[in-house]
């Protein structure tokens, strides 16, 4: 769905239809990982898959609604370092021998903080009557979201460089 996404944000120059639209993929994509963990019906592809299109997801959509000015650029920009560092970290820790954990608690609400803010930041710059209080829910789930990010990041070096050294001697 992220062409079509990209469609409708500058082929259609529809804002707010991109901003729907960016919703309801990072909506469904949370809730298809927590109907997953409630039923049991986890996978090991699933658990490389689906960090792998959160991050697809991040990177794309930011890129988008950055091109297109709807989200200010020192914030997406914020969320690009920090999900090309992780990813690049991760792939990099892999290709050694790292063993797979599960995502942190935390990492879990930041991932939803801000796929939910960016959507509704990007409506807060269309003509939609709800832009003005998306704008105030979007920066109200963007700072923490972004705060957790940082957090996740820093608490996930160790945790990486164990499971490096765990893989290595398995």
């Amino acid at each position: 769905m992220l062409p079509v996404f990209l469609y409708v944000l500058f082929g259609r120059d529809n804002p707010a239809g991109a901003a729907w639209l960016l919703g309801a993929i990072s909506y469904t994509d949370w809730i298809d990982g927590w109907v997953a963990r409630k039923l049991n019906q986890t996978s090991v592809f699933g658990s490389v898959f689906d960090p792998f299109v959160d991050r697809m997801l991040f990177i794309v959509a930011t890129l988008g609604v950055m091109i297109d000015g709807g989200v200010p650029r020192w914030f997406c920009i914020a969320i690009l370092v920090r999900e090309i560092a992780v990813g690049g970290a991760m792939l990099v820790a892999t290709f050694f021998g790292m063993q797979r954990f599960a995502v942190s608690y935390w990492g879990k609400w930041y991932t939803l903080f801000l796929m939910t803010s960016v959507p509704l930041l990007l409506l807060g710059s269309s003509t939609s009557g709800l832009a003005d209080g998306a704008t105030l829910l979007g920066w109200i789930l963007a700072v923490p979201g972004l705060c957790l990010s940082y957090y996740t990041a820093v608490v996930y070096v160790p945790v990486i460089r164990a499971n490096l050294r765990a893989g290595r001697v398995g």
